[in-house]
């Protein structure tokens, strides 16, 4: 474990970078933009690691990975043992090694970080556990579990994203049969038609869903539940329990008049197009279409708004633009996103709102009505409300618009089964420590749950179901 080395040398060792498509050249390219460790590099940062007693790291990690546990073994080379300690926690190191916000999560809290007195000098624990996972991936392809008898229950898990994924592996991992269905072609959820490629390749997701699969999962697709069949249905098929993960899925928009021209997309669409679709290919390898626009304009600051703005670039815009009504302090998107978007040639609009899309005689867009703003007091968020300066209406030229402003919850389930209690967003009721919902037998958690929150905490949520139901199923006690 790095032995030989005192506290005082570790904090001496800097933080490894880890090298990155130039942005001159990723901007035309679908291709990662991090490139990853090499096991030198992963050691080198792993040894920054102090081994602490009082393990904040793992507290403040959603699905409490032993983080010591793992990069101690990463730092003597035993990367094979590295990936089973992760696994032991979460089924999807390499999904969260690129996507989960460590820098206010795990990573805050770093000792090294706090020794040091600046939180970008923390042990960079997202990226070991990335090259952990891809490095296990290429040098043991085969599942790795240890099997374990039939419990004799079956399960059912409705919606194949980060809390059902979750879900399904630790129910998995007790023995129960679990059957997974999911409404779209491919499982994965907003890992397969939210987040690009370029920051999560979708090869990626395929072995980590195969890895399931291998160990037992049965994976419907092109069912909707909720519509092709009930929640009851379920239970008539000999489901003893229900875990419901459908996300949040339903775009929200303005209401500013223009939202309804032609080249408007919600930020749904957009990427579910070019990523779950593969409207990057079209027409050569796709049939789905995508409308390139060359000036692009984003209406948001959060990931999701990052994530579009960036996909116009690689769809070739020659300009694409964030549009958002605060300050950058008060955005909520990643701060490696801003950065890279910046990098790309996004442009940033901030204390800017749009109060009108303008379009031409034959309803397409032409432009963007927006006011210029200024931040006034805190709201129920914490943020500075934005307020809008009189008389500074503007216009900036636009042929493509992307909402992303936020998403609801998928209505399907709650709908159709009025058991099932849900708030006044229409976010599935469940209790915040099982995740039961109001319907006996039927558990809930992820995004329908949160509102669109993180992939990490929909994971979270995904490990306490889990363990709700295992203990339901083996005590038949609600």
């Amino acid at each position: 474990m790095a032995e030989g080395l005192t506290n005082k040398e570790r904090l001496q060792i800097p933080p490894t970078p880890m090298a990155e498509q130039s942005p001159e050249e990723r901007r035309h390219n679908i291709l990662e933009v991090p490139l990853g460790y090499t096991p030198e590099q992963a050691m080198t940062e792993a040894k920054r690691c102090l081994m602490c007693k009082n393990t904040f790291c793992v507290t403040g990690c959603p699905v409490s990975v032993d983080i010591p546990g793992f990069i101690g073994l990463v730092a003597e080379g035993k990367f094979h043992e590295a990936a089973r300690k992760i696994k032991e926690t979460n089924c999807l190191p390499a999904v969260c090694g690129r996507v989960c916000p460590q820098e206010d999560q795990c990573q805050v809290v770093c000792m090294v970080a706090k020794s040091l007195k600046d939180t970008a000098k923390s042990v960079q624990i997202g990226k070991l556990e990335r090259f952990v996972a891809d490095w296990d991936m290429a040098n043991h392809p085969e599942a790795d579990f240890t099997p374990v008898p039939s419990s004799g229950h079956k399960v059912a898990v409705v919606g194949a994203g980060p809390a059902g994924l979750t879900c399904a592996g630790d129910l998995l991992a007790q023995g129960h049969d679990v059957t997974m269905y999911e409404a779209l072609h491919r499982a994965g959820g907003v890992l397969v038609y939210g987040i690009p490629e370029f920051r999560l390749p979708k090869a990626i997701v395929e072995r980590e869903v195969e890895g399931l699969i291998q160990r037992g999962l049965h994976l419907e697709c092109n069912v909707a539940v909720g519509k092709s069949k009930g929640i009851q249905d379920l239970f008539d098929e000999g489901f003893e329990a229900i875990f419901v993960a459908t996300g949040a899925g339903l775009p929200m928009f303005k209401k500013i008049p223009g939202e309804n021209l032609l080249g408007v997309y919600s930020a749904n669409e957009y990427l579910t197009r070019a990523n779950l679709m593969d409207a990057y290919g079209f027409p050569e390898r796709s049939d789905t279409p995508i409308l390139r626009g060359k000036h692009v304009v984003v209406f948001g600051g959060g990931n999701v708004a990052m994530d579009s703005a960036r996909t116009a670039l690689r769809l070739g815009a020659e300009t694409s633009t964030i549009l958002y009504r605060r300050s950058l302090a008060e955005m909520p998107a990643r701060v490696e996103e801003v950065h890279h978007a910046k990098q790309e040639g996004v442009e940033f609009r901030m204390l800017q709102d749009s109060i009108e899309i303008l379009g031409d005689e034959n309803s397409w867009v032409t432009g963007v009505k927006c006011l210029r703003m200024e931040l006034g007091e805190p709201d129920a968020s914490g943020r500075r409300r934005p307020v809008p300066v009189v008389g500074s209406e503007f216009v900036i030229p636009a042929d493509v618009v992307v909402v992303s402003i936020g998403n609801g919850p998928n209505p399907l389930v709650p709908r159709s089964t009025p058991q099932i209690q849900t708030n006044k967003w229409g976010n599935i009721t469940a209790d915040k420590d099982s995740a039961k919902t109001t319907m006996p037998g039927v558990w809930a958690g992820g995004d329908i749950v949160l509102g669109a929150a993180t992939v990490i905490l929909a994971m979270g949520e995904g490990r306490k179901a889990a363990k709700s139901m295992h203990e339901f199923l083996e005590t038949g006690v609600w």
